[in-house]
């Protein structure tokens, strides 16, 4: 098989899994029942643009109003639906505005109306408005930390919900009398609901002590005022009688999309989990020997084939200092280390909102001859590795995996090809 035909092979079976979790097929058929009184729509996320406008065109007749926030670029219009951008991953004055906007779209509801929370991944750093006691200052410093400690997502937003006046489940009770529903694209490996935009509209049973544990447990500078909150004794929120969340697109439906296109292609498709994590870097080495047992002895599945997994790996950043890249091409990076150019071998890894990390890249492919050609500009894969540069080093050898926002976010893919 050629590059160019593995690469496109990749790229479709990317792509599919994207397109199954697109906000326009998956919102309507999860609609509730329309409200005697009004919709109001809240939301945040990198898809909640797109949830809203889904929203809007499929409810012509119902009096719907509300306001939804999104990533910079992410913003799509919605109709009778205010959109309004900020920060990701770290929050910015936007992001504490769209809060408080959101707040007062809650205020003076009635039993007869309904509110739509559209919830996506990205909506912890979207939506923040911090506790009492805190400053939004106080929340960037918490955050930056936290994305370079290698903690997973799950122990990052367990953080946030306690450091927020919104999260765990606190917006849902702004919104009582009236009825509530979660319309939720999850991000997240387990797809608990707590843990996609740290559950603004589900209660959970976590304590204020147990995300302080977290920042111990990195080593990470706790501010006196971030410590005082933390120590605090509450009371979990409980949820709302009238409160009800529907899981309208997740990982694993991704991957079964991805094993479809994969069937189409003449592969046999092996998904080995939609919730992954671990150190990038780590979890490829782990891949490429499961590659290779796959082209040499047949197991666990006879090629030709494809190796399917989602999740969220982290990437853990030492000294504080890293250049350009992401938890995919840094996964990407170490599997061509690890493969060594190892022939018949093909893998493409991205996030499916078309944004790894922070850069303009969903993620990059790996072929046989990433490295050799690497050489050929004189690039040393392992350094970049080390010093966590992958983005520069897929930018240098023209495999980056360029989308632009996708409108949805159901967490990373990855696929490796198996002739």
């Amino acid at each position: 098989m050629r590059n160019e035909q593995a690469a496109e092979i990749l790229r479709d079976i990317f792509q599919h899994a994207v397109d199954s979790a697109r906000a326009g097929p998956v919102i309507p058929p999860n609609l509730p029942e329309k409200p005697r009184g009004r919709c109001v729509v809240i939301g945040a996320g990198k898809a909640s643009a797109a949830m809203a406008a889904a929203v809007d065109a499929a409810w012509p007749d119902v009096d719907v109003s509300g306001v939804v926030v999104t990533r910079y670029g992410h913003a799509v219009p919605a109709g009778r639906i205010r959109i309004l951008e900020a920060a990701h991953p770290v929050s910015d004055a936007m992001s504490e505005t769209a809060a408080m906007l959101i707040v007062e779209t809650l205020r003076g509801l009635t039993p007869d109306d309904l509110v739509l929370a559209l919830i996506s991944g990205g909506g912890s750093a979207l939506m923040a408005l911090p506790a009492p006691g805190l400053t939004l200052a106080d929340k960037q410093t918490i955050t930056r930390a936290l994305l370079h400690s290698g903690a997973n997502i799950k122990e990052m937003n367990l953080v946030r919900r306690h450091l927020s006046a919104v999260k765990g489940g606190k917006l849902a009770a702004l919104a009582q009398p009236a009825r509530i529903v979660s319309l939720i694209i999850s991000d997240v490996p387990g797809d608990n609901p707590t843990d996609v935009a740290s559950g603004p509209t589900v209660a959970d049973q976590s304590t204020p002590r147990d995300a302080l544990r977290v920042l111990e447990r990195y080593g990470i500078a706790v501010p006196e005022a971030v410590r005082k909150v933390l120590n605090q004794p509450t009371r979990p929120v409980e949820n709302a009688a009238n409160s009800e969340v529907r899981l309208i697109a997740a990982p694993a439906l991704a991957l079964q999309a991805a094993a479809l296109a994969a069937r189409a292609q003449g592969l046999t498709p092996l998904i080995l989990g939609d919730a992954i994590e671990g150190e990038s870097r780590e979890v490829a080495v782990v891949m490429a020997g499961i590659a290779r047992s796959v082209k040499q002895y047949g197991h666990p599945v006879v090629g030709p084939a494809v190796l399917l997994s989602g999740g969220e790996t982290t990437v853990t950043v030492a000294n504080g200092r890293a250049g350009k890249g992401g938890r995919n091409t840094e996964f990407l990076l170490s599997l061509a280390c690890a493969l060594q150019g190892e022939s018949g071998i093909w893998a493409v890894a991205g996030d499916t909102d078309g944004i790894d990390g922070t850069e303009d890249a969903a993620g990059a492919l790996v072929y046989p001859d990433t490295l050799a050609r690497g050489k050929i500009n004189g690039l040393s894969a392992p350094a970049y590795l080390d010093a966590h540069d992958s983005y520069s080093y897929f930018h240098s050898t023209g495999d980056l995996v360029i989308t632009g926002p996708t409108l949805t976010n159901v967490n990373d893919i990855r696929a490796i090809l198996i002739a």
